[in-house]
């Protein structure tokens, strides 16, 4: 679901209709108390029949278990948030898609977990630090971005596709000792690696992916390159469509240059 900054400031906190589902315009309210299980503004009813939410400008920190509704499809943040704390997310069973801030600065403890339906998440060069289990139990998570300096805690994505088709040992649940977390992190930082032969793949799945970076690699390596897999079975082109970065990137814009290119003709 791509909508442009500049779209949300049309709109005012509350729920309505937007491009065909039901979506909250979230403005940073405190939706549900943990300890005495009320919520507020919003019933626990109303909540399941979200299927966005969008995180207006001007919000910094999304509060602490704020959002479990197992019918969420898609999460899309200002650039204004700096925190998602603990809980916030979790059991957000359908939830396949986030875009978070460009701003981001922390993730906090389970903010993620157990989304089941979530298959791709980038994290921007911003956030310094993710806290333990926040992806944990993303039966389908593969795709995962993470800039090198970011601090991962203790079983980020413990029991997720991305670590169940790595070669470290796990028990039955896709859980790990935690004696192996440090390799582990360090693993995920480095799934592209810094070889050439995966410089498509870094490309494709950067925090600000550029057009003709692209298309000088692509140029190098030919047209077959945006289908080459990785270790863990994703191509360039998988990253490209997944990434919500990437918004201005048209693979068949690449694609058709090169090929024009090859050919002789002016692109």
């Amino acid at each position: 679901m791509r909508i442009q900054t500049e779209e949300w400031r049309r709109f005012i906190p509350g729920v309505r209709m937007y491009k065909g589902k039901k979506t909250l315009f979230y403005n940073g309210e405190t939706l549900y108390d943990e300890v005495t299980g009320e919520y507020f503004i919003y019933s626990e009813e109303e909540q399941e029949l979200w299927k966005v939410i969008i995180i207006l400008p001007g919000v910094e920190v999304i509060p602490q278990s704020t959002f479990n509704s197992g019918n969420l499809e898609a999460v899309i943040m200002s650039d204004t948030v700096k925190r998602i704390e603990e809980s916030a997310f979790v059991y957000c069973k359908s939830l396949e898609f986030v875009k978070l801030s460009r701003n981001l600065e922390c993730i906090g403890e389970n903010a993620f977990c157990a989304c089941f339906s979530l298959l791709s998440i980038f994290i921007p060069p911003s956030c310094r630090e993710i806290g333990d289990v926040a992806f944990a139990a993303c039966h389908k998570l593969i795709n995962f971005n993470v800039p090198q300096h970011t601090r991962l805690g203790e079983h980020v994505i413990g029991n997720t596709a991305l670590i169940r088709g790595s070669t470290f040992e796990l028990n039955q649940y896709g859980e790990y000792d935690a004696s192996i977390n440090t390799n582990i992190n360090n693993w995920i930082k480095n799934i592209n690696g810094n070889d050439a032969e995966f410089a498509l793949h870094r490309a494709c799945s950067s925090y600000y992916p550029m057009t003709q970076i692209i298309y000088e690699i692509v140029k190098r390596q030919g047209l077959m390159s945006f289908k080459k897999k990785n270790q863990i079975g994703i191509t360039p082109l998988e990253y490209l469509e997944a990434n919500p970065f990437a918004e201005d990137i048209d693979q068949n814009t690449i694609m058709k240059r090169y090929v024009l290119e090859m050919m002789g003709e002016a692109v």
